[in-house]
């Protein structure tokens, strides 16, 4: 081999066992795994750490050979895909972090600029984008996400016109699909964020009641899955605009100077200078002093797009079986209760196909399995019917099989201690797993099964579930069911209606930690940040819409939480109802709210 040869060779070499471990990786499946999983991360992030390092060293000669720019970009977005990857199966804010670190990078040095009439350049820069675009919106760089949606667009439409004979249809949908997504109201996210945030969602007043509370016993929250399907829902790629609010809901907001970073700049080789304190571009550095030692582990999430019934069950299975003693998983479900498309016969035969079945050992599906096992168990203790009579609708099934998740679905896995979360049209079906556990008394927090608003003509499916909207933002939920939108302008109303909710919910944490008569289903939870923080969100949920006066008076516009709260915390105890008073003077919509 003449000399000349070495380098490319050597860097095609490279590529090629960088490209066998990636595929290798992406296979994995992204949930559950452990060391393993963690094992082939090692390696192929090994493997592209001895790729751009040779390929820095070695820049000049691999241009003069034919290397091409948009080369050097697709290792790098290469990269950056793994550290997103890794970031959705750890939920270690660090590789999110890392991730944006290595897309801006290529957006600044232009690396797929130039690249001219490359087809297969141009399909990975329009993939590029659209990574990038997710990362930047799960990490809430609002300005970038704008900049990125009108290159993105522009793009887009370049490429219909330097490629006539190819068709961008499917790329023409992604372009649809992120501004639908970023012309829902973000307003309030910018003003404080859906993490949790000590500047906005831990109290003075609480903070010492909260750091002696201590239950008999105490869970950790380690463990989330979370899904939802609707019809036309508002989404980006595999990420659906309610499972966007609440992952964010159930992790630490980055802040402090570790996560701020100073810009990359170009070095005159080609490589980059990164001046901020995580390991940037070129060093792939996964040590632990990485970590902010002030942010404590977010909880890791399963975040499953349209899954099959059985897909959902066999993850929590395999979530339930690695978790930790003294934890509990949280259950995260947002989807209809009705598929739209079953007469009342077929319903019926489908009740009586089930009531008739018994297991074998050739069943279509474990899920049919473990459905007929259920309800042989649950017989045992009198009539079954009522768990499997109502269901969520997981949407069309591949093999026509009804993908419904009934209430008797979730009874196994109550084994351990689950927090779970129903938002649907037909959540209170999921009162009956009460009474129903299998050893542990599970946490339910069940949506309305009717929205109330103001306005009648509010597109639901536009805004996403107002359930989830009031757990994750409660002060943009409650505008939203009023029709009120605050401008820039209205940035004081705003802070102090906030800080009307903040002085509630302090006052609310204070009751809950000293309250005798609090269940221990909650107790057990409650020294976890995130989870006491879905609590006191719920009980002015509730409040809300149980004191909103155009509504019809009916208990379907009312969520539910089992095992009841105390009486203290009902809508019109004294320490609730005022609350509520004050927020509705204070935005000037007391008209639309009983209140004394």
């Amino acid at each position: 081999m003449a000399a000349d040869d070495v380098v490319p060779s050597t860097f095609r070499a490279l590529v090629e066992t960088a490209e066998k471990k990636f595929a290798r990786v992406r296979d994995l499946p992204a949930y559950g795994g452990g060391a393993p999983s963690a094992h082939y991360f090692h390696k192929v992030f090994k493997a592209y750490m001895r790729l751009w390092k040779y390929q820095q060293e070695n820049r000049a000669k691999l241009l003069d050979s034919g290397l091409q720019r948009w080369e050097i970009g697709e290792i790098a977005s290469r990269i950056g895909q793994l550290y997103f990857s890794q970031y959705m199966r750890t939920s270690e804010a660090r590789f999110l972090l890392e991730s944006y670190i290595f897309y801006e990078a290529i957006l600044n040095r232009k690396y797929f600029d130039g690249s001219g009439n490359n087809r297969t350049a141009r399909f990975k820069e329009l993939r590029f984008y659209a990574r990038f675009l997710m990362v930047s919106l799960i990490l809430n760089r609002y300005e970038m996400v704008k900049l990125l949606v009108e290159r993105f667009k522009a793009l887009v439409d370049d490429s219909k016109v330097a490629f006539p004979g190819t068709n961008f249809k499917e790329w023409k949908l992604v372009v649809n699909e992120i501004v639908r997504f970023t012309k829902v109201d973000f307003t309030s996210l910018v003003v404080r964020p859906l993490r949790y945030c000590a500047m906005f969602d831990s109290y003075p007043l609480s903070r010492p009641y909260v750091a002696r509370f201590h239950a008999k016993k105490v869970l950790k929250f380690q463990d989330a899955v979370l899904t939802s399907y609707h019809k036309n829902e508002v989404k980006f790629a595999e990420l659906t605009l309610d499972t966007f609010r609440m992952l964010q809901c159930l992790e630490w907001e980055p802040s402090g100077s570790f996560y701020q970073k100073t810009p990359i700049e170009p070095q005159e080789n080609g490589a980059l200078a990164d001046h901020s304190l995580t390991s940037g571009l070129i060093d792939i550095n996964l040590a632990a002093d990485m970590m902010d030692p002030d942010l404590p582990s977010n909880p890791k999430k399963a975040t499953l797009y349209r899954p099959s019934v059985a897909q959902l069950i066999a993850v929590i299975a395999t979530i339930c079986e690695e978790l930790p003693p003294e934890s509990v998983i949280l259950l995260y479900v947002s989807a209809s209760g009705s598929s739209g498309q079953s007469s009342p016969t077929q319903m019926e035969n489908s009740v009586r196909s089930r009531k008739s079945s018994k297991p074998t050992a050739h069943s279509h599906t474990s899920h049919e399995q473990n459905r007929s096992l259920h309800e042989n168990h649950i017989s045992c203790n009198g009539d079954s019917n009522r768990y499997f009579e109502n269901y969520l609708w997981f949407g069309p099934s591949r093999n026509g099989v009804p993908n419904n998740l009934y209430p008797g679905d979730l009874i196994p896995f109550t084994r351990r201690p689950l927090f779970i979360i129903i938002d649907s049209d037909n959540s209170h079906a999921f009162k009956v797993l009460q009474g129903a556990e299998r050893g542990e008394r599970c946490a339910l927090l069940l949506s309305p099964l009717r929205p109330s608003f103001k306005n009648p003509s509010t597109d639901v499916i536009r805004d996403g579930s107002q359930f989830t909207l009031f757990l994750a933002a409660p002060l943009q939920a409650f505008c939203h069911l009023v029709g009120l939108k605050l401008s820039e302008n209205d940035l004081d109303v705003y802070d102090s209606a906030d800080e009307i909710i903040s002085t509630a919910f302090s006052e609310w944490e204070v009751m809950l930690c000293t309250t005798p008569s609090l269940d221990l289903v909650w107790a057990q939870v409650l020294s976890d940040p995130l989870l006491r923080r879905l609590i006191l969100r719920f009980i002015f949920c509730r409040a809300v819409l149980t004191l909103f006066c155009l509504r019809e008076e009916n208990d379907d516009y009312l969520p539910v939480c089992l095992p009841e709260l105390p009486d203290s915390f009902s809508p019109n105890s004294e320490s609730i109802n005022p609350t509520i008073r004050r927020l509705a003077n204070h935005l000037k919509v007391a008209d639309c709210f009983h209140l004394y």
